[in-house]
């Protein structure tokens, strides 16, 4: 998305914190970087499973240290996670320097099988994605962690465009319309992203969309901006939350 962005393909994106900051940091100047942060979709943070193969012998994520981490690619919220994990365990050292031996494997599918062929000790992945391969048996959960932040930001081109406000008031009354009707939120889940009618109950107790999707928060942008630069994503000190968001969250 941040290519068509770029390209101006597209005016509008919805997707991970981390995506967008990273797409930010890297970039050298405001017309190099190409959108702004101007919304807030989600309010809750991410959960992410810790997963290794069906017949290890890893037991928790405290014999993960030192071990093999597949990721899909470096510079992914699967890398990224890596660095969360390994702050909260006090395994960091060296800002950038990654604390698990790192085997990008492109898919899902691939990390599975990683982890099961012994590529990799273990991979993080959203944990609702990965809960049909835990109860059919194929991988193993061992832990889970969650985003220092909340998880989905909308971002536009350009900040300024008058068409946002009405996209927003749209987006608050489709939020509005599927907290209301539980039972068809299900159902469309269940049926539309490969959830099981149970898993799709689980996951709607553990999201909460922002009541008005309007604007960011600058401490959620300087948290984000800090982790990525401890994971060696964003390199230096000049990344400032300020110059990323569009519209600020009052």
């Amino acid at each position: 998305m941040i290519t068509s962005l770029r390209a101006d393909e597209i005016d509008v994106g919805i997707g991970l914190t981390e995506g967008w900051v990273a797409g930010l940091g890297k970039a050298s100047s405001d017309a190099e970087g190409g959108y702004k942060i101007v919304g807030t979709y989600v309010d809750t943070p991410l959960c992410w499973a810790v997963s290794t193969g069906r017949d290890r012998d890893l037991r928790d994520v405290d014999a993960l240290q030192g071990g093999t981490m597949g990721v899909s690619r470096i510079g992914s919220g699967s890398y990224v996670m890596g660095f969360v994990l390994a702050d909260t365990k006090g395994w960091l050292k060296t800002p950038g320097e990654p604390p698990f031996e790192v085997v990008p494997l492109q898919t899902f599918a691939k990390l599975r099988d990683g982890v099961n062929d012994k590529t990799a000790d273990f991979f993080m992945w959203e944990h609702f994605t990965s809960k049909k391969y835990y109860d059919n048996g194929e991988i193993k959960r061992i832990g889970e962690i969650y985003t220092p932040w909340s998880s989905w930001k909308i971002v536009a081109k350009d900040a300024g465009d008058e068409r946002l406000t009405a996209m927003f008031e749209s987006i608050n009354k489709g939020v509005k319309y599927f907290e209301e009707h539980p039972d068809e939120s299900v159902q469309y889940i269940s049926t539309h992203l490969d959830y099981s009618e149970a898993d799709a109950r689980e996951w709607l107790k553990t999201v909460r969309f922002a009541d008005d999707v309007t604007g960011v928060s600058g401490d959620t942008i300087s948290k984000t901006i800090e982790t990525l630069q401890k994971a060696g994503v964003i390199e230096g000190d000049q990344a400032k939350a300020s110059n990323m968001i569009g519209i600020s969250k009052h």
